[in-house]
């Protein structure tokens, strides 16, 4: 699947991949880098993000 980048970088998630997700009007998204160098990305977890945005694994330490 494939998805074009607008000019104010935002792209359109396919539906496919949001009823996946479970990823509804007004939810967030959260993207990762994983092991292997990709981006992944999944319905953000509330309880899991720090009030910057950033998943508490990805602050660089010093900055919680």
């Amino acid at each position: 699947m494939a998805s074009t980048v607008t000019s104010k970088g935002q792209v359109t998630i396919p539906k496919p991949v949001r009823d996946h997700l479970g990823i509804a009007p007004g939810n967030q998204v959260a993207f990762r880098r994983a092991a292997d160098g990709s981006i992944v990305i999944e319905k953000a977890d509330a309880t899991a993000r720090t009030p910057a945005g950033l998943p508490k694994s990805e602050v660089p330490r010093g900055r919680e």
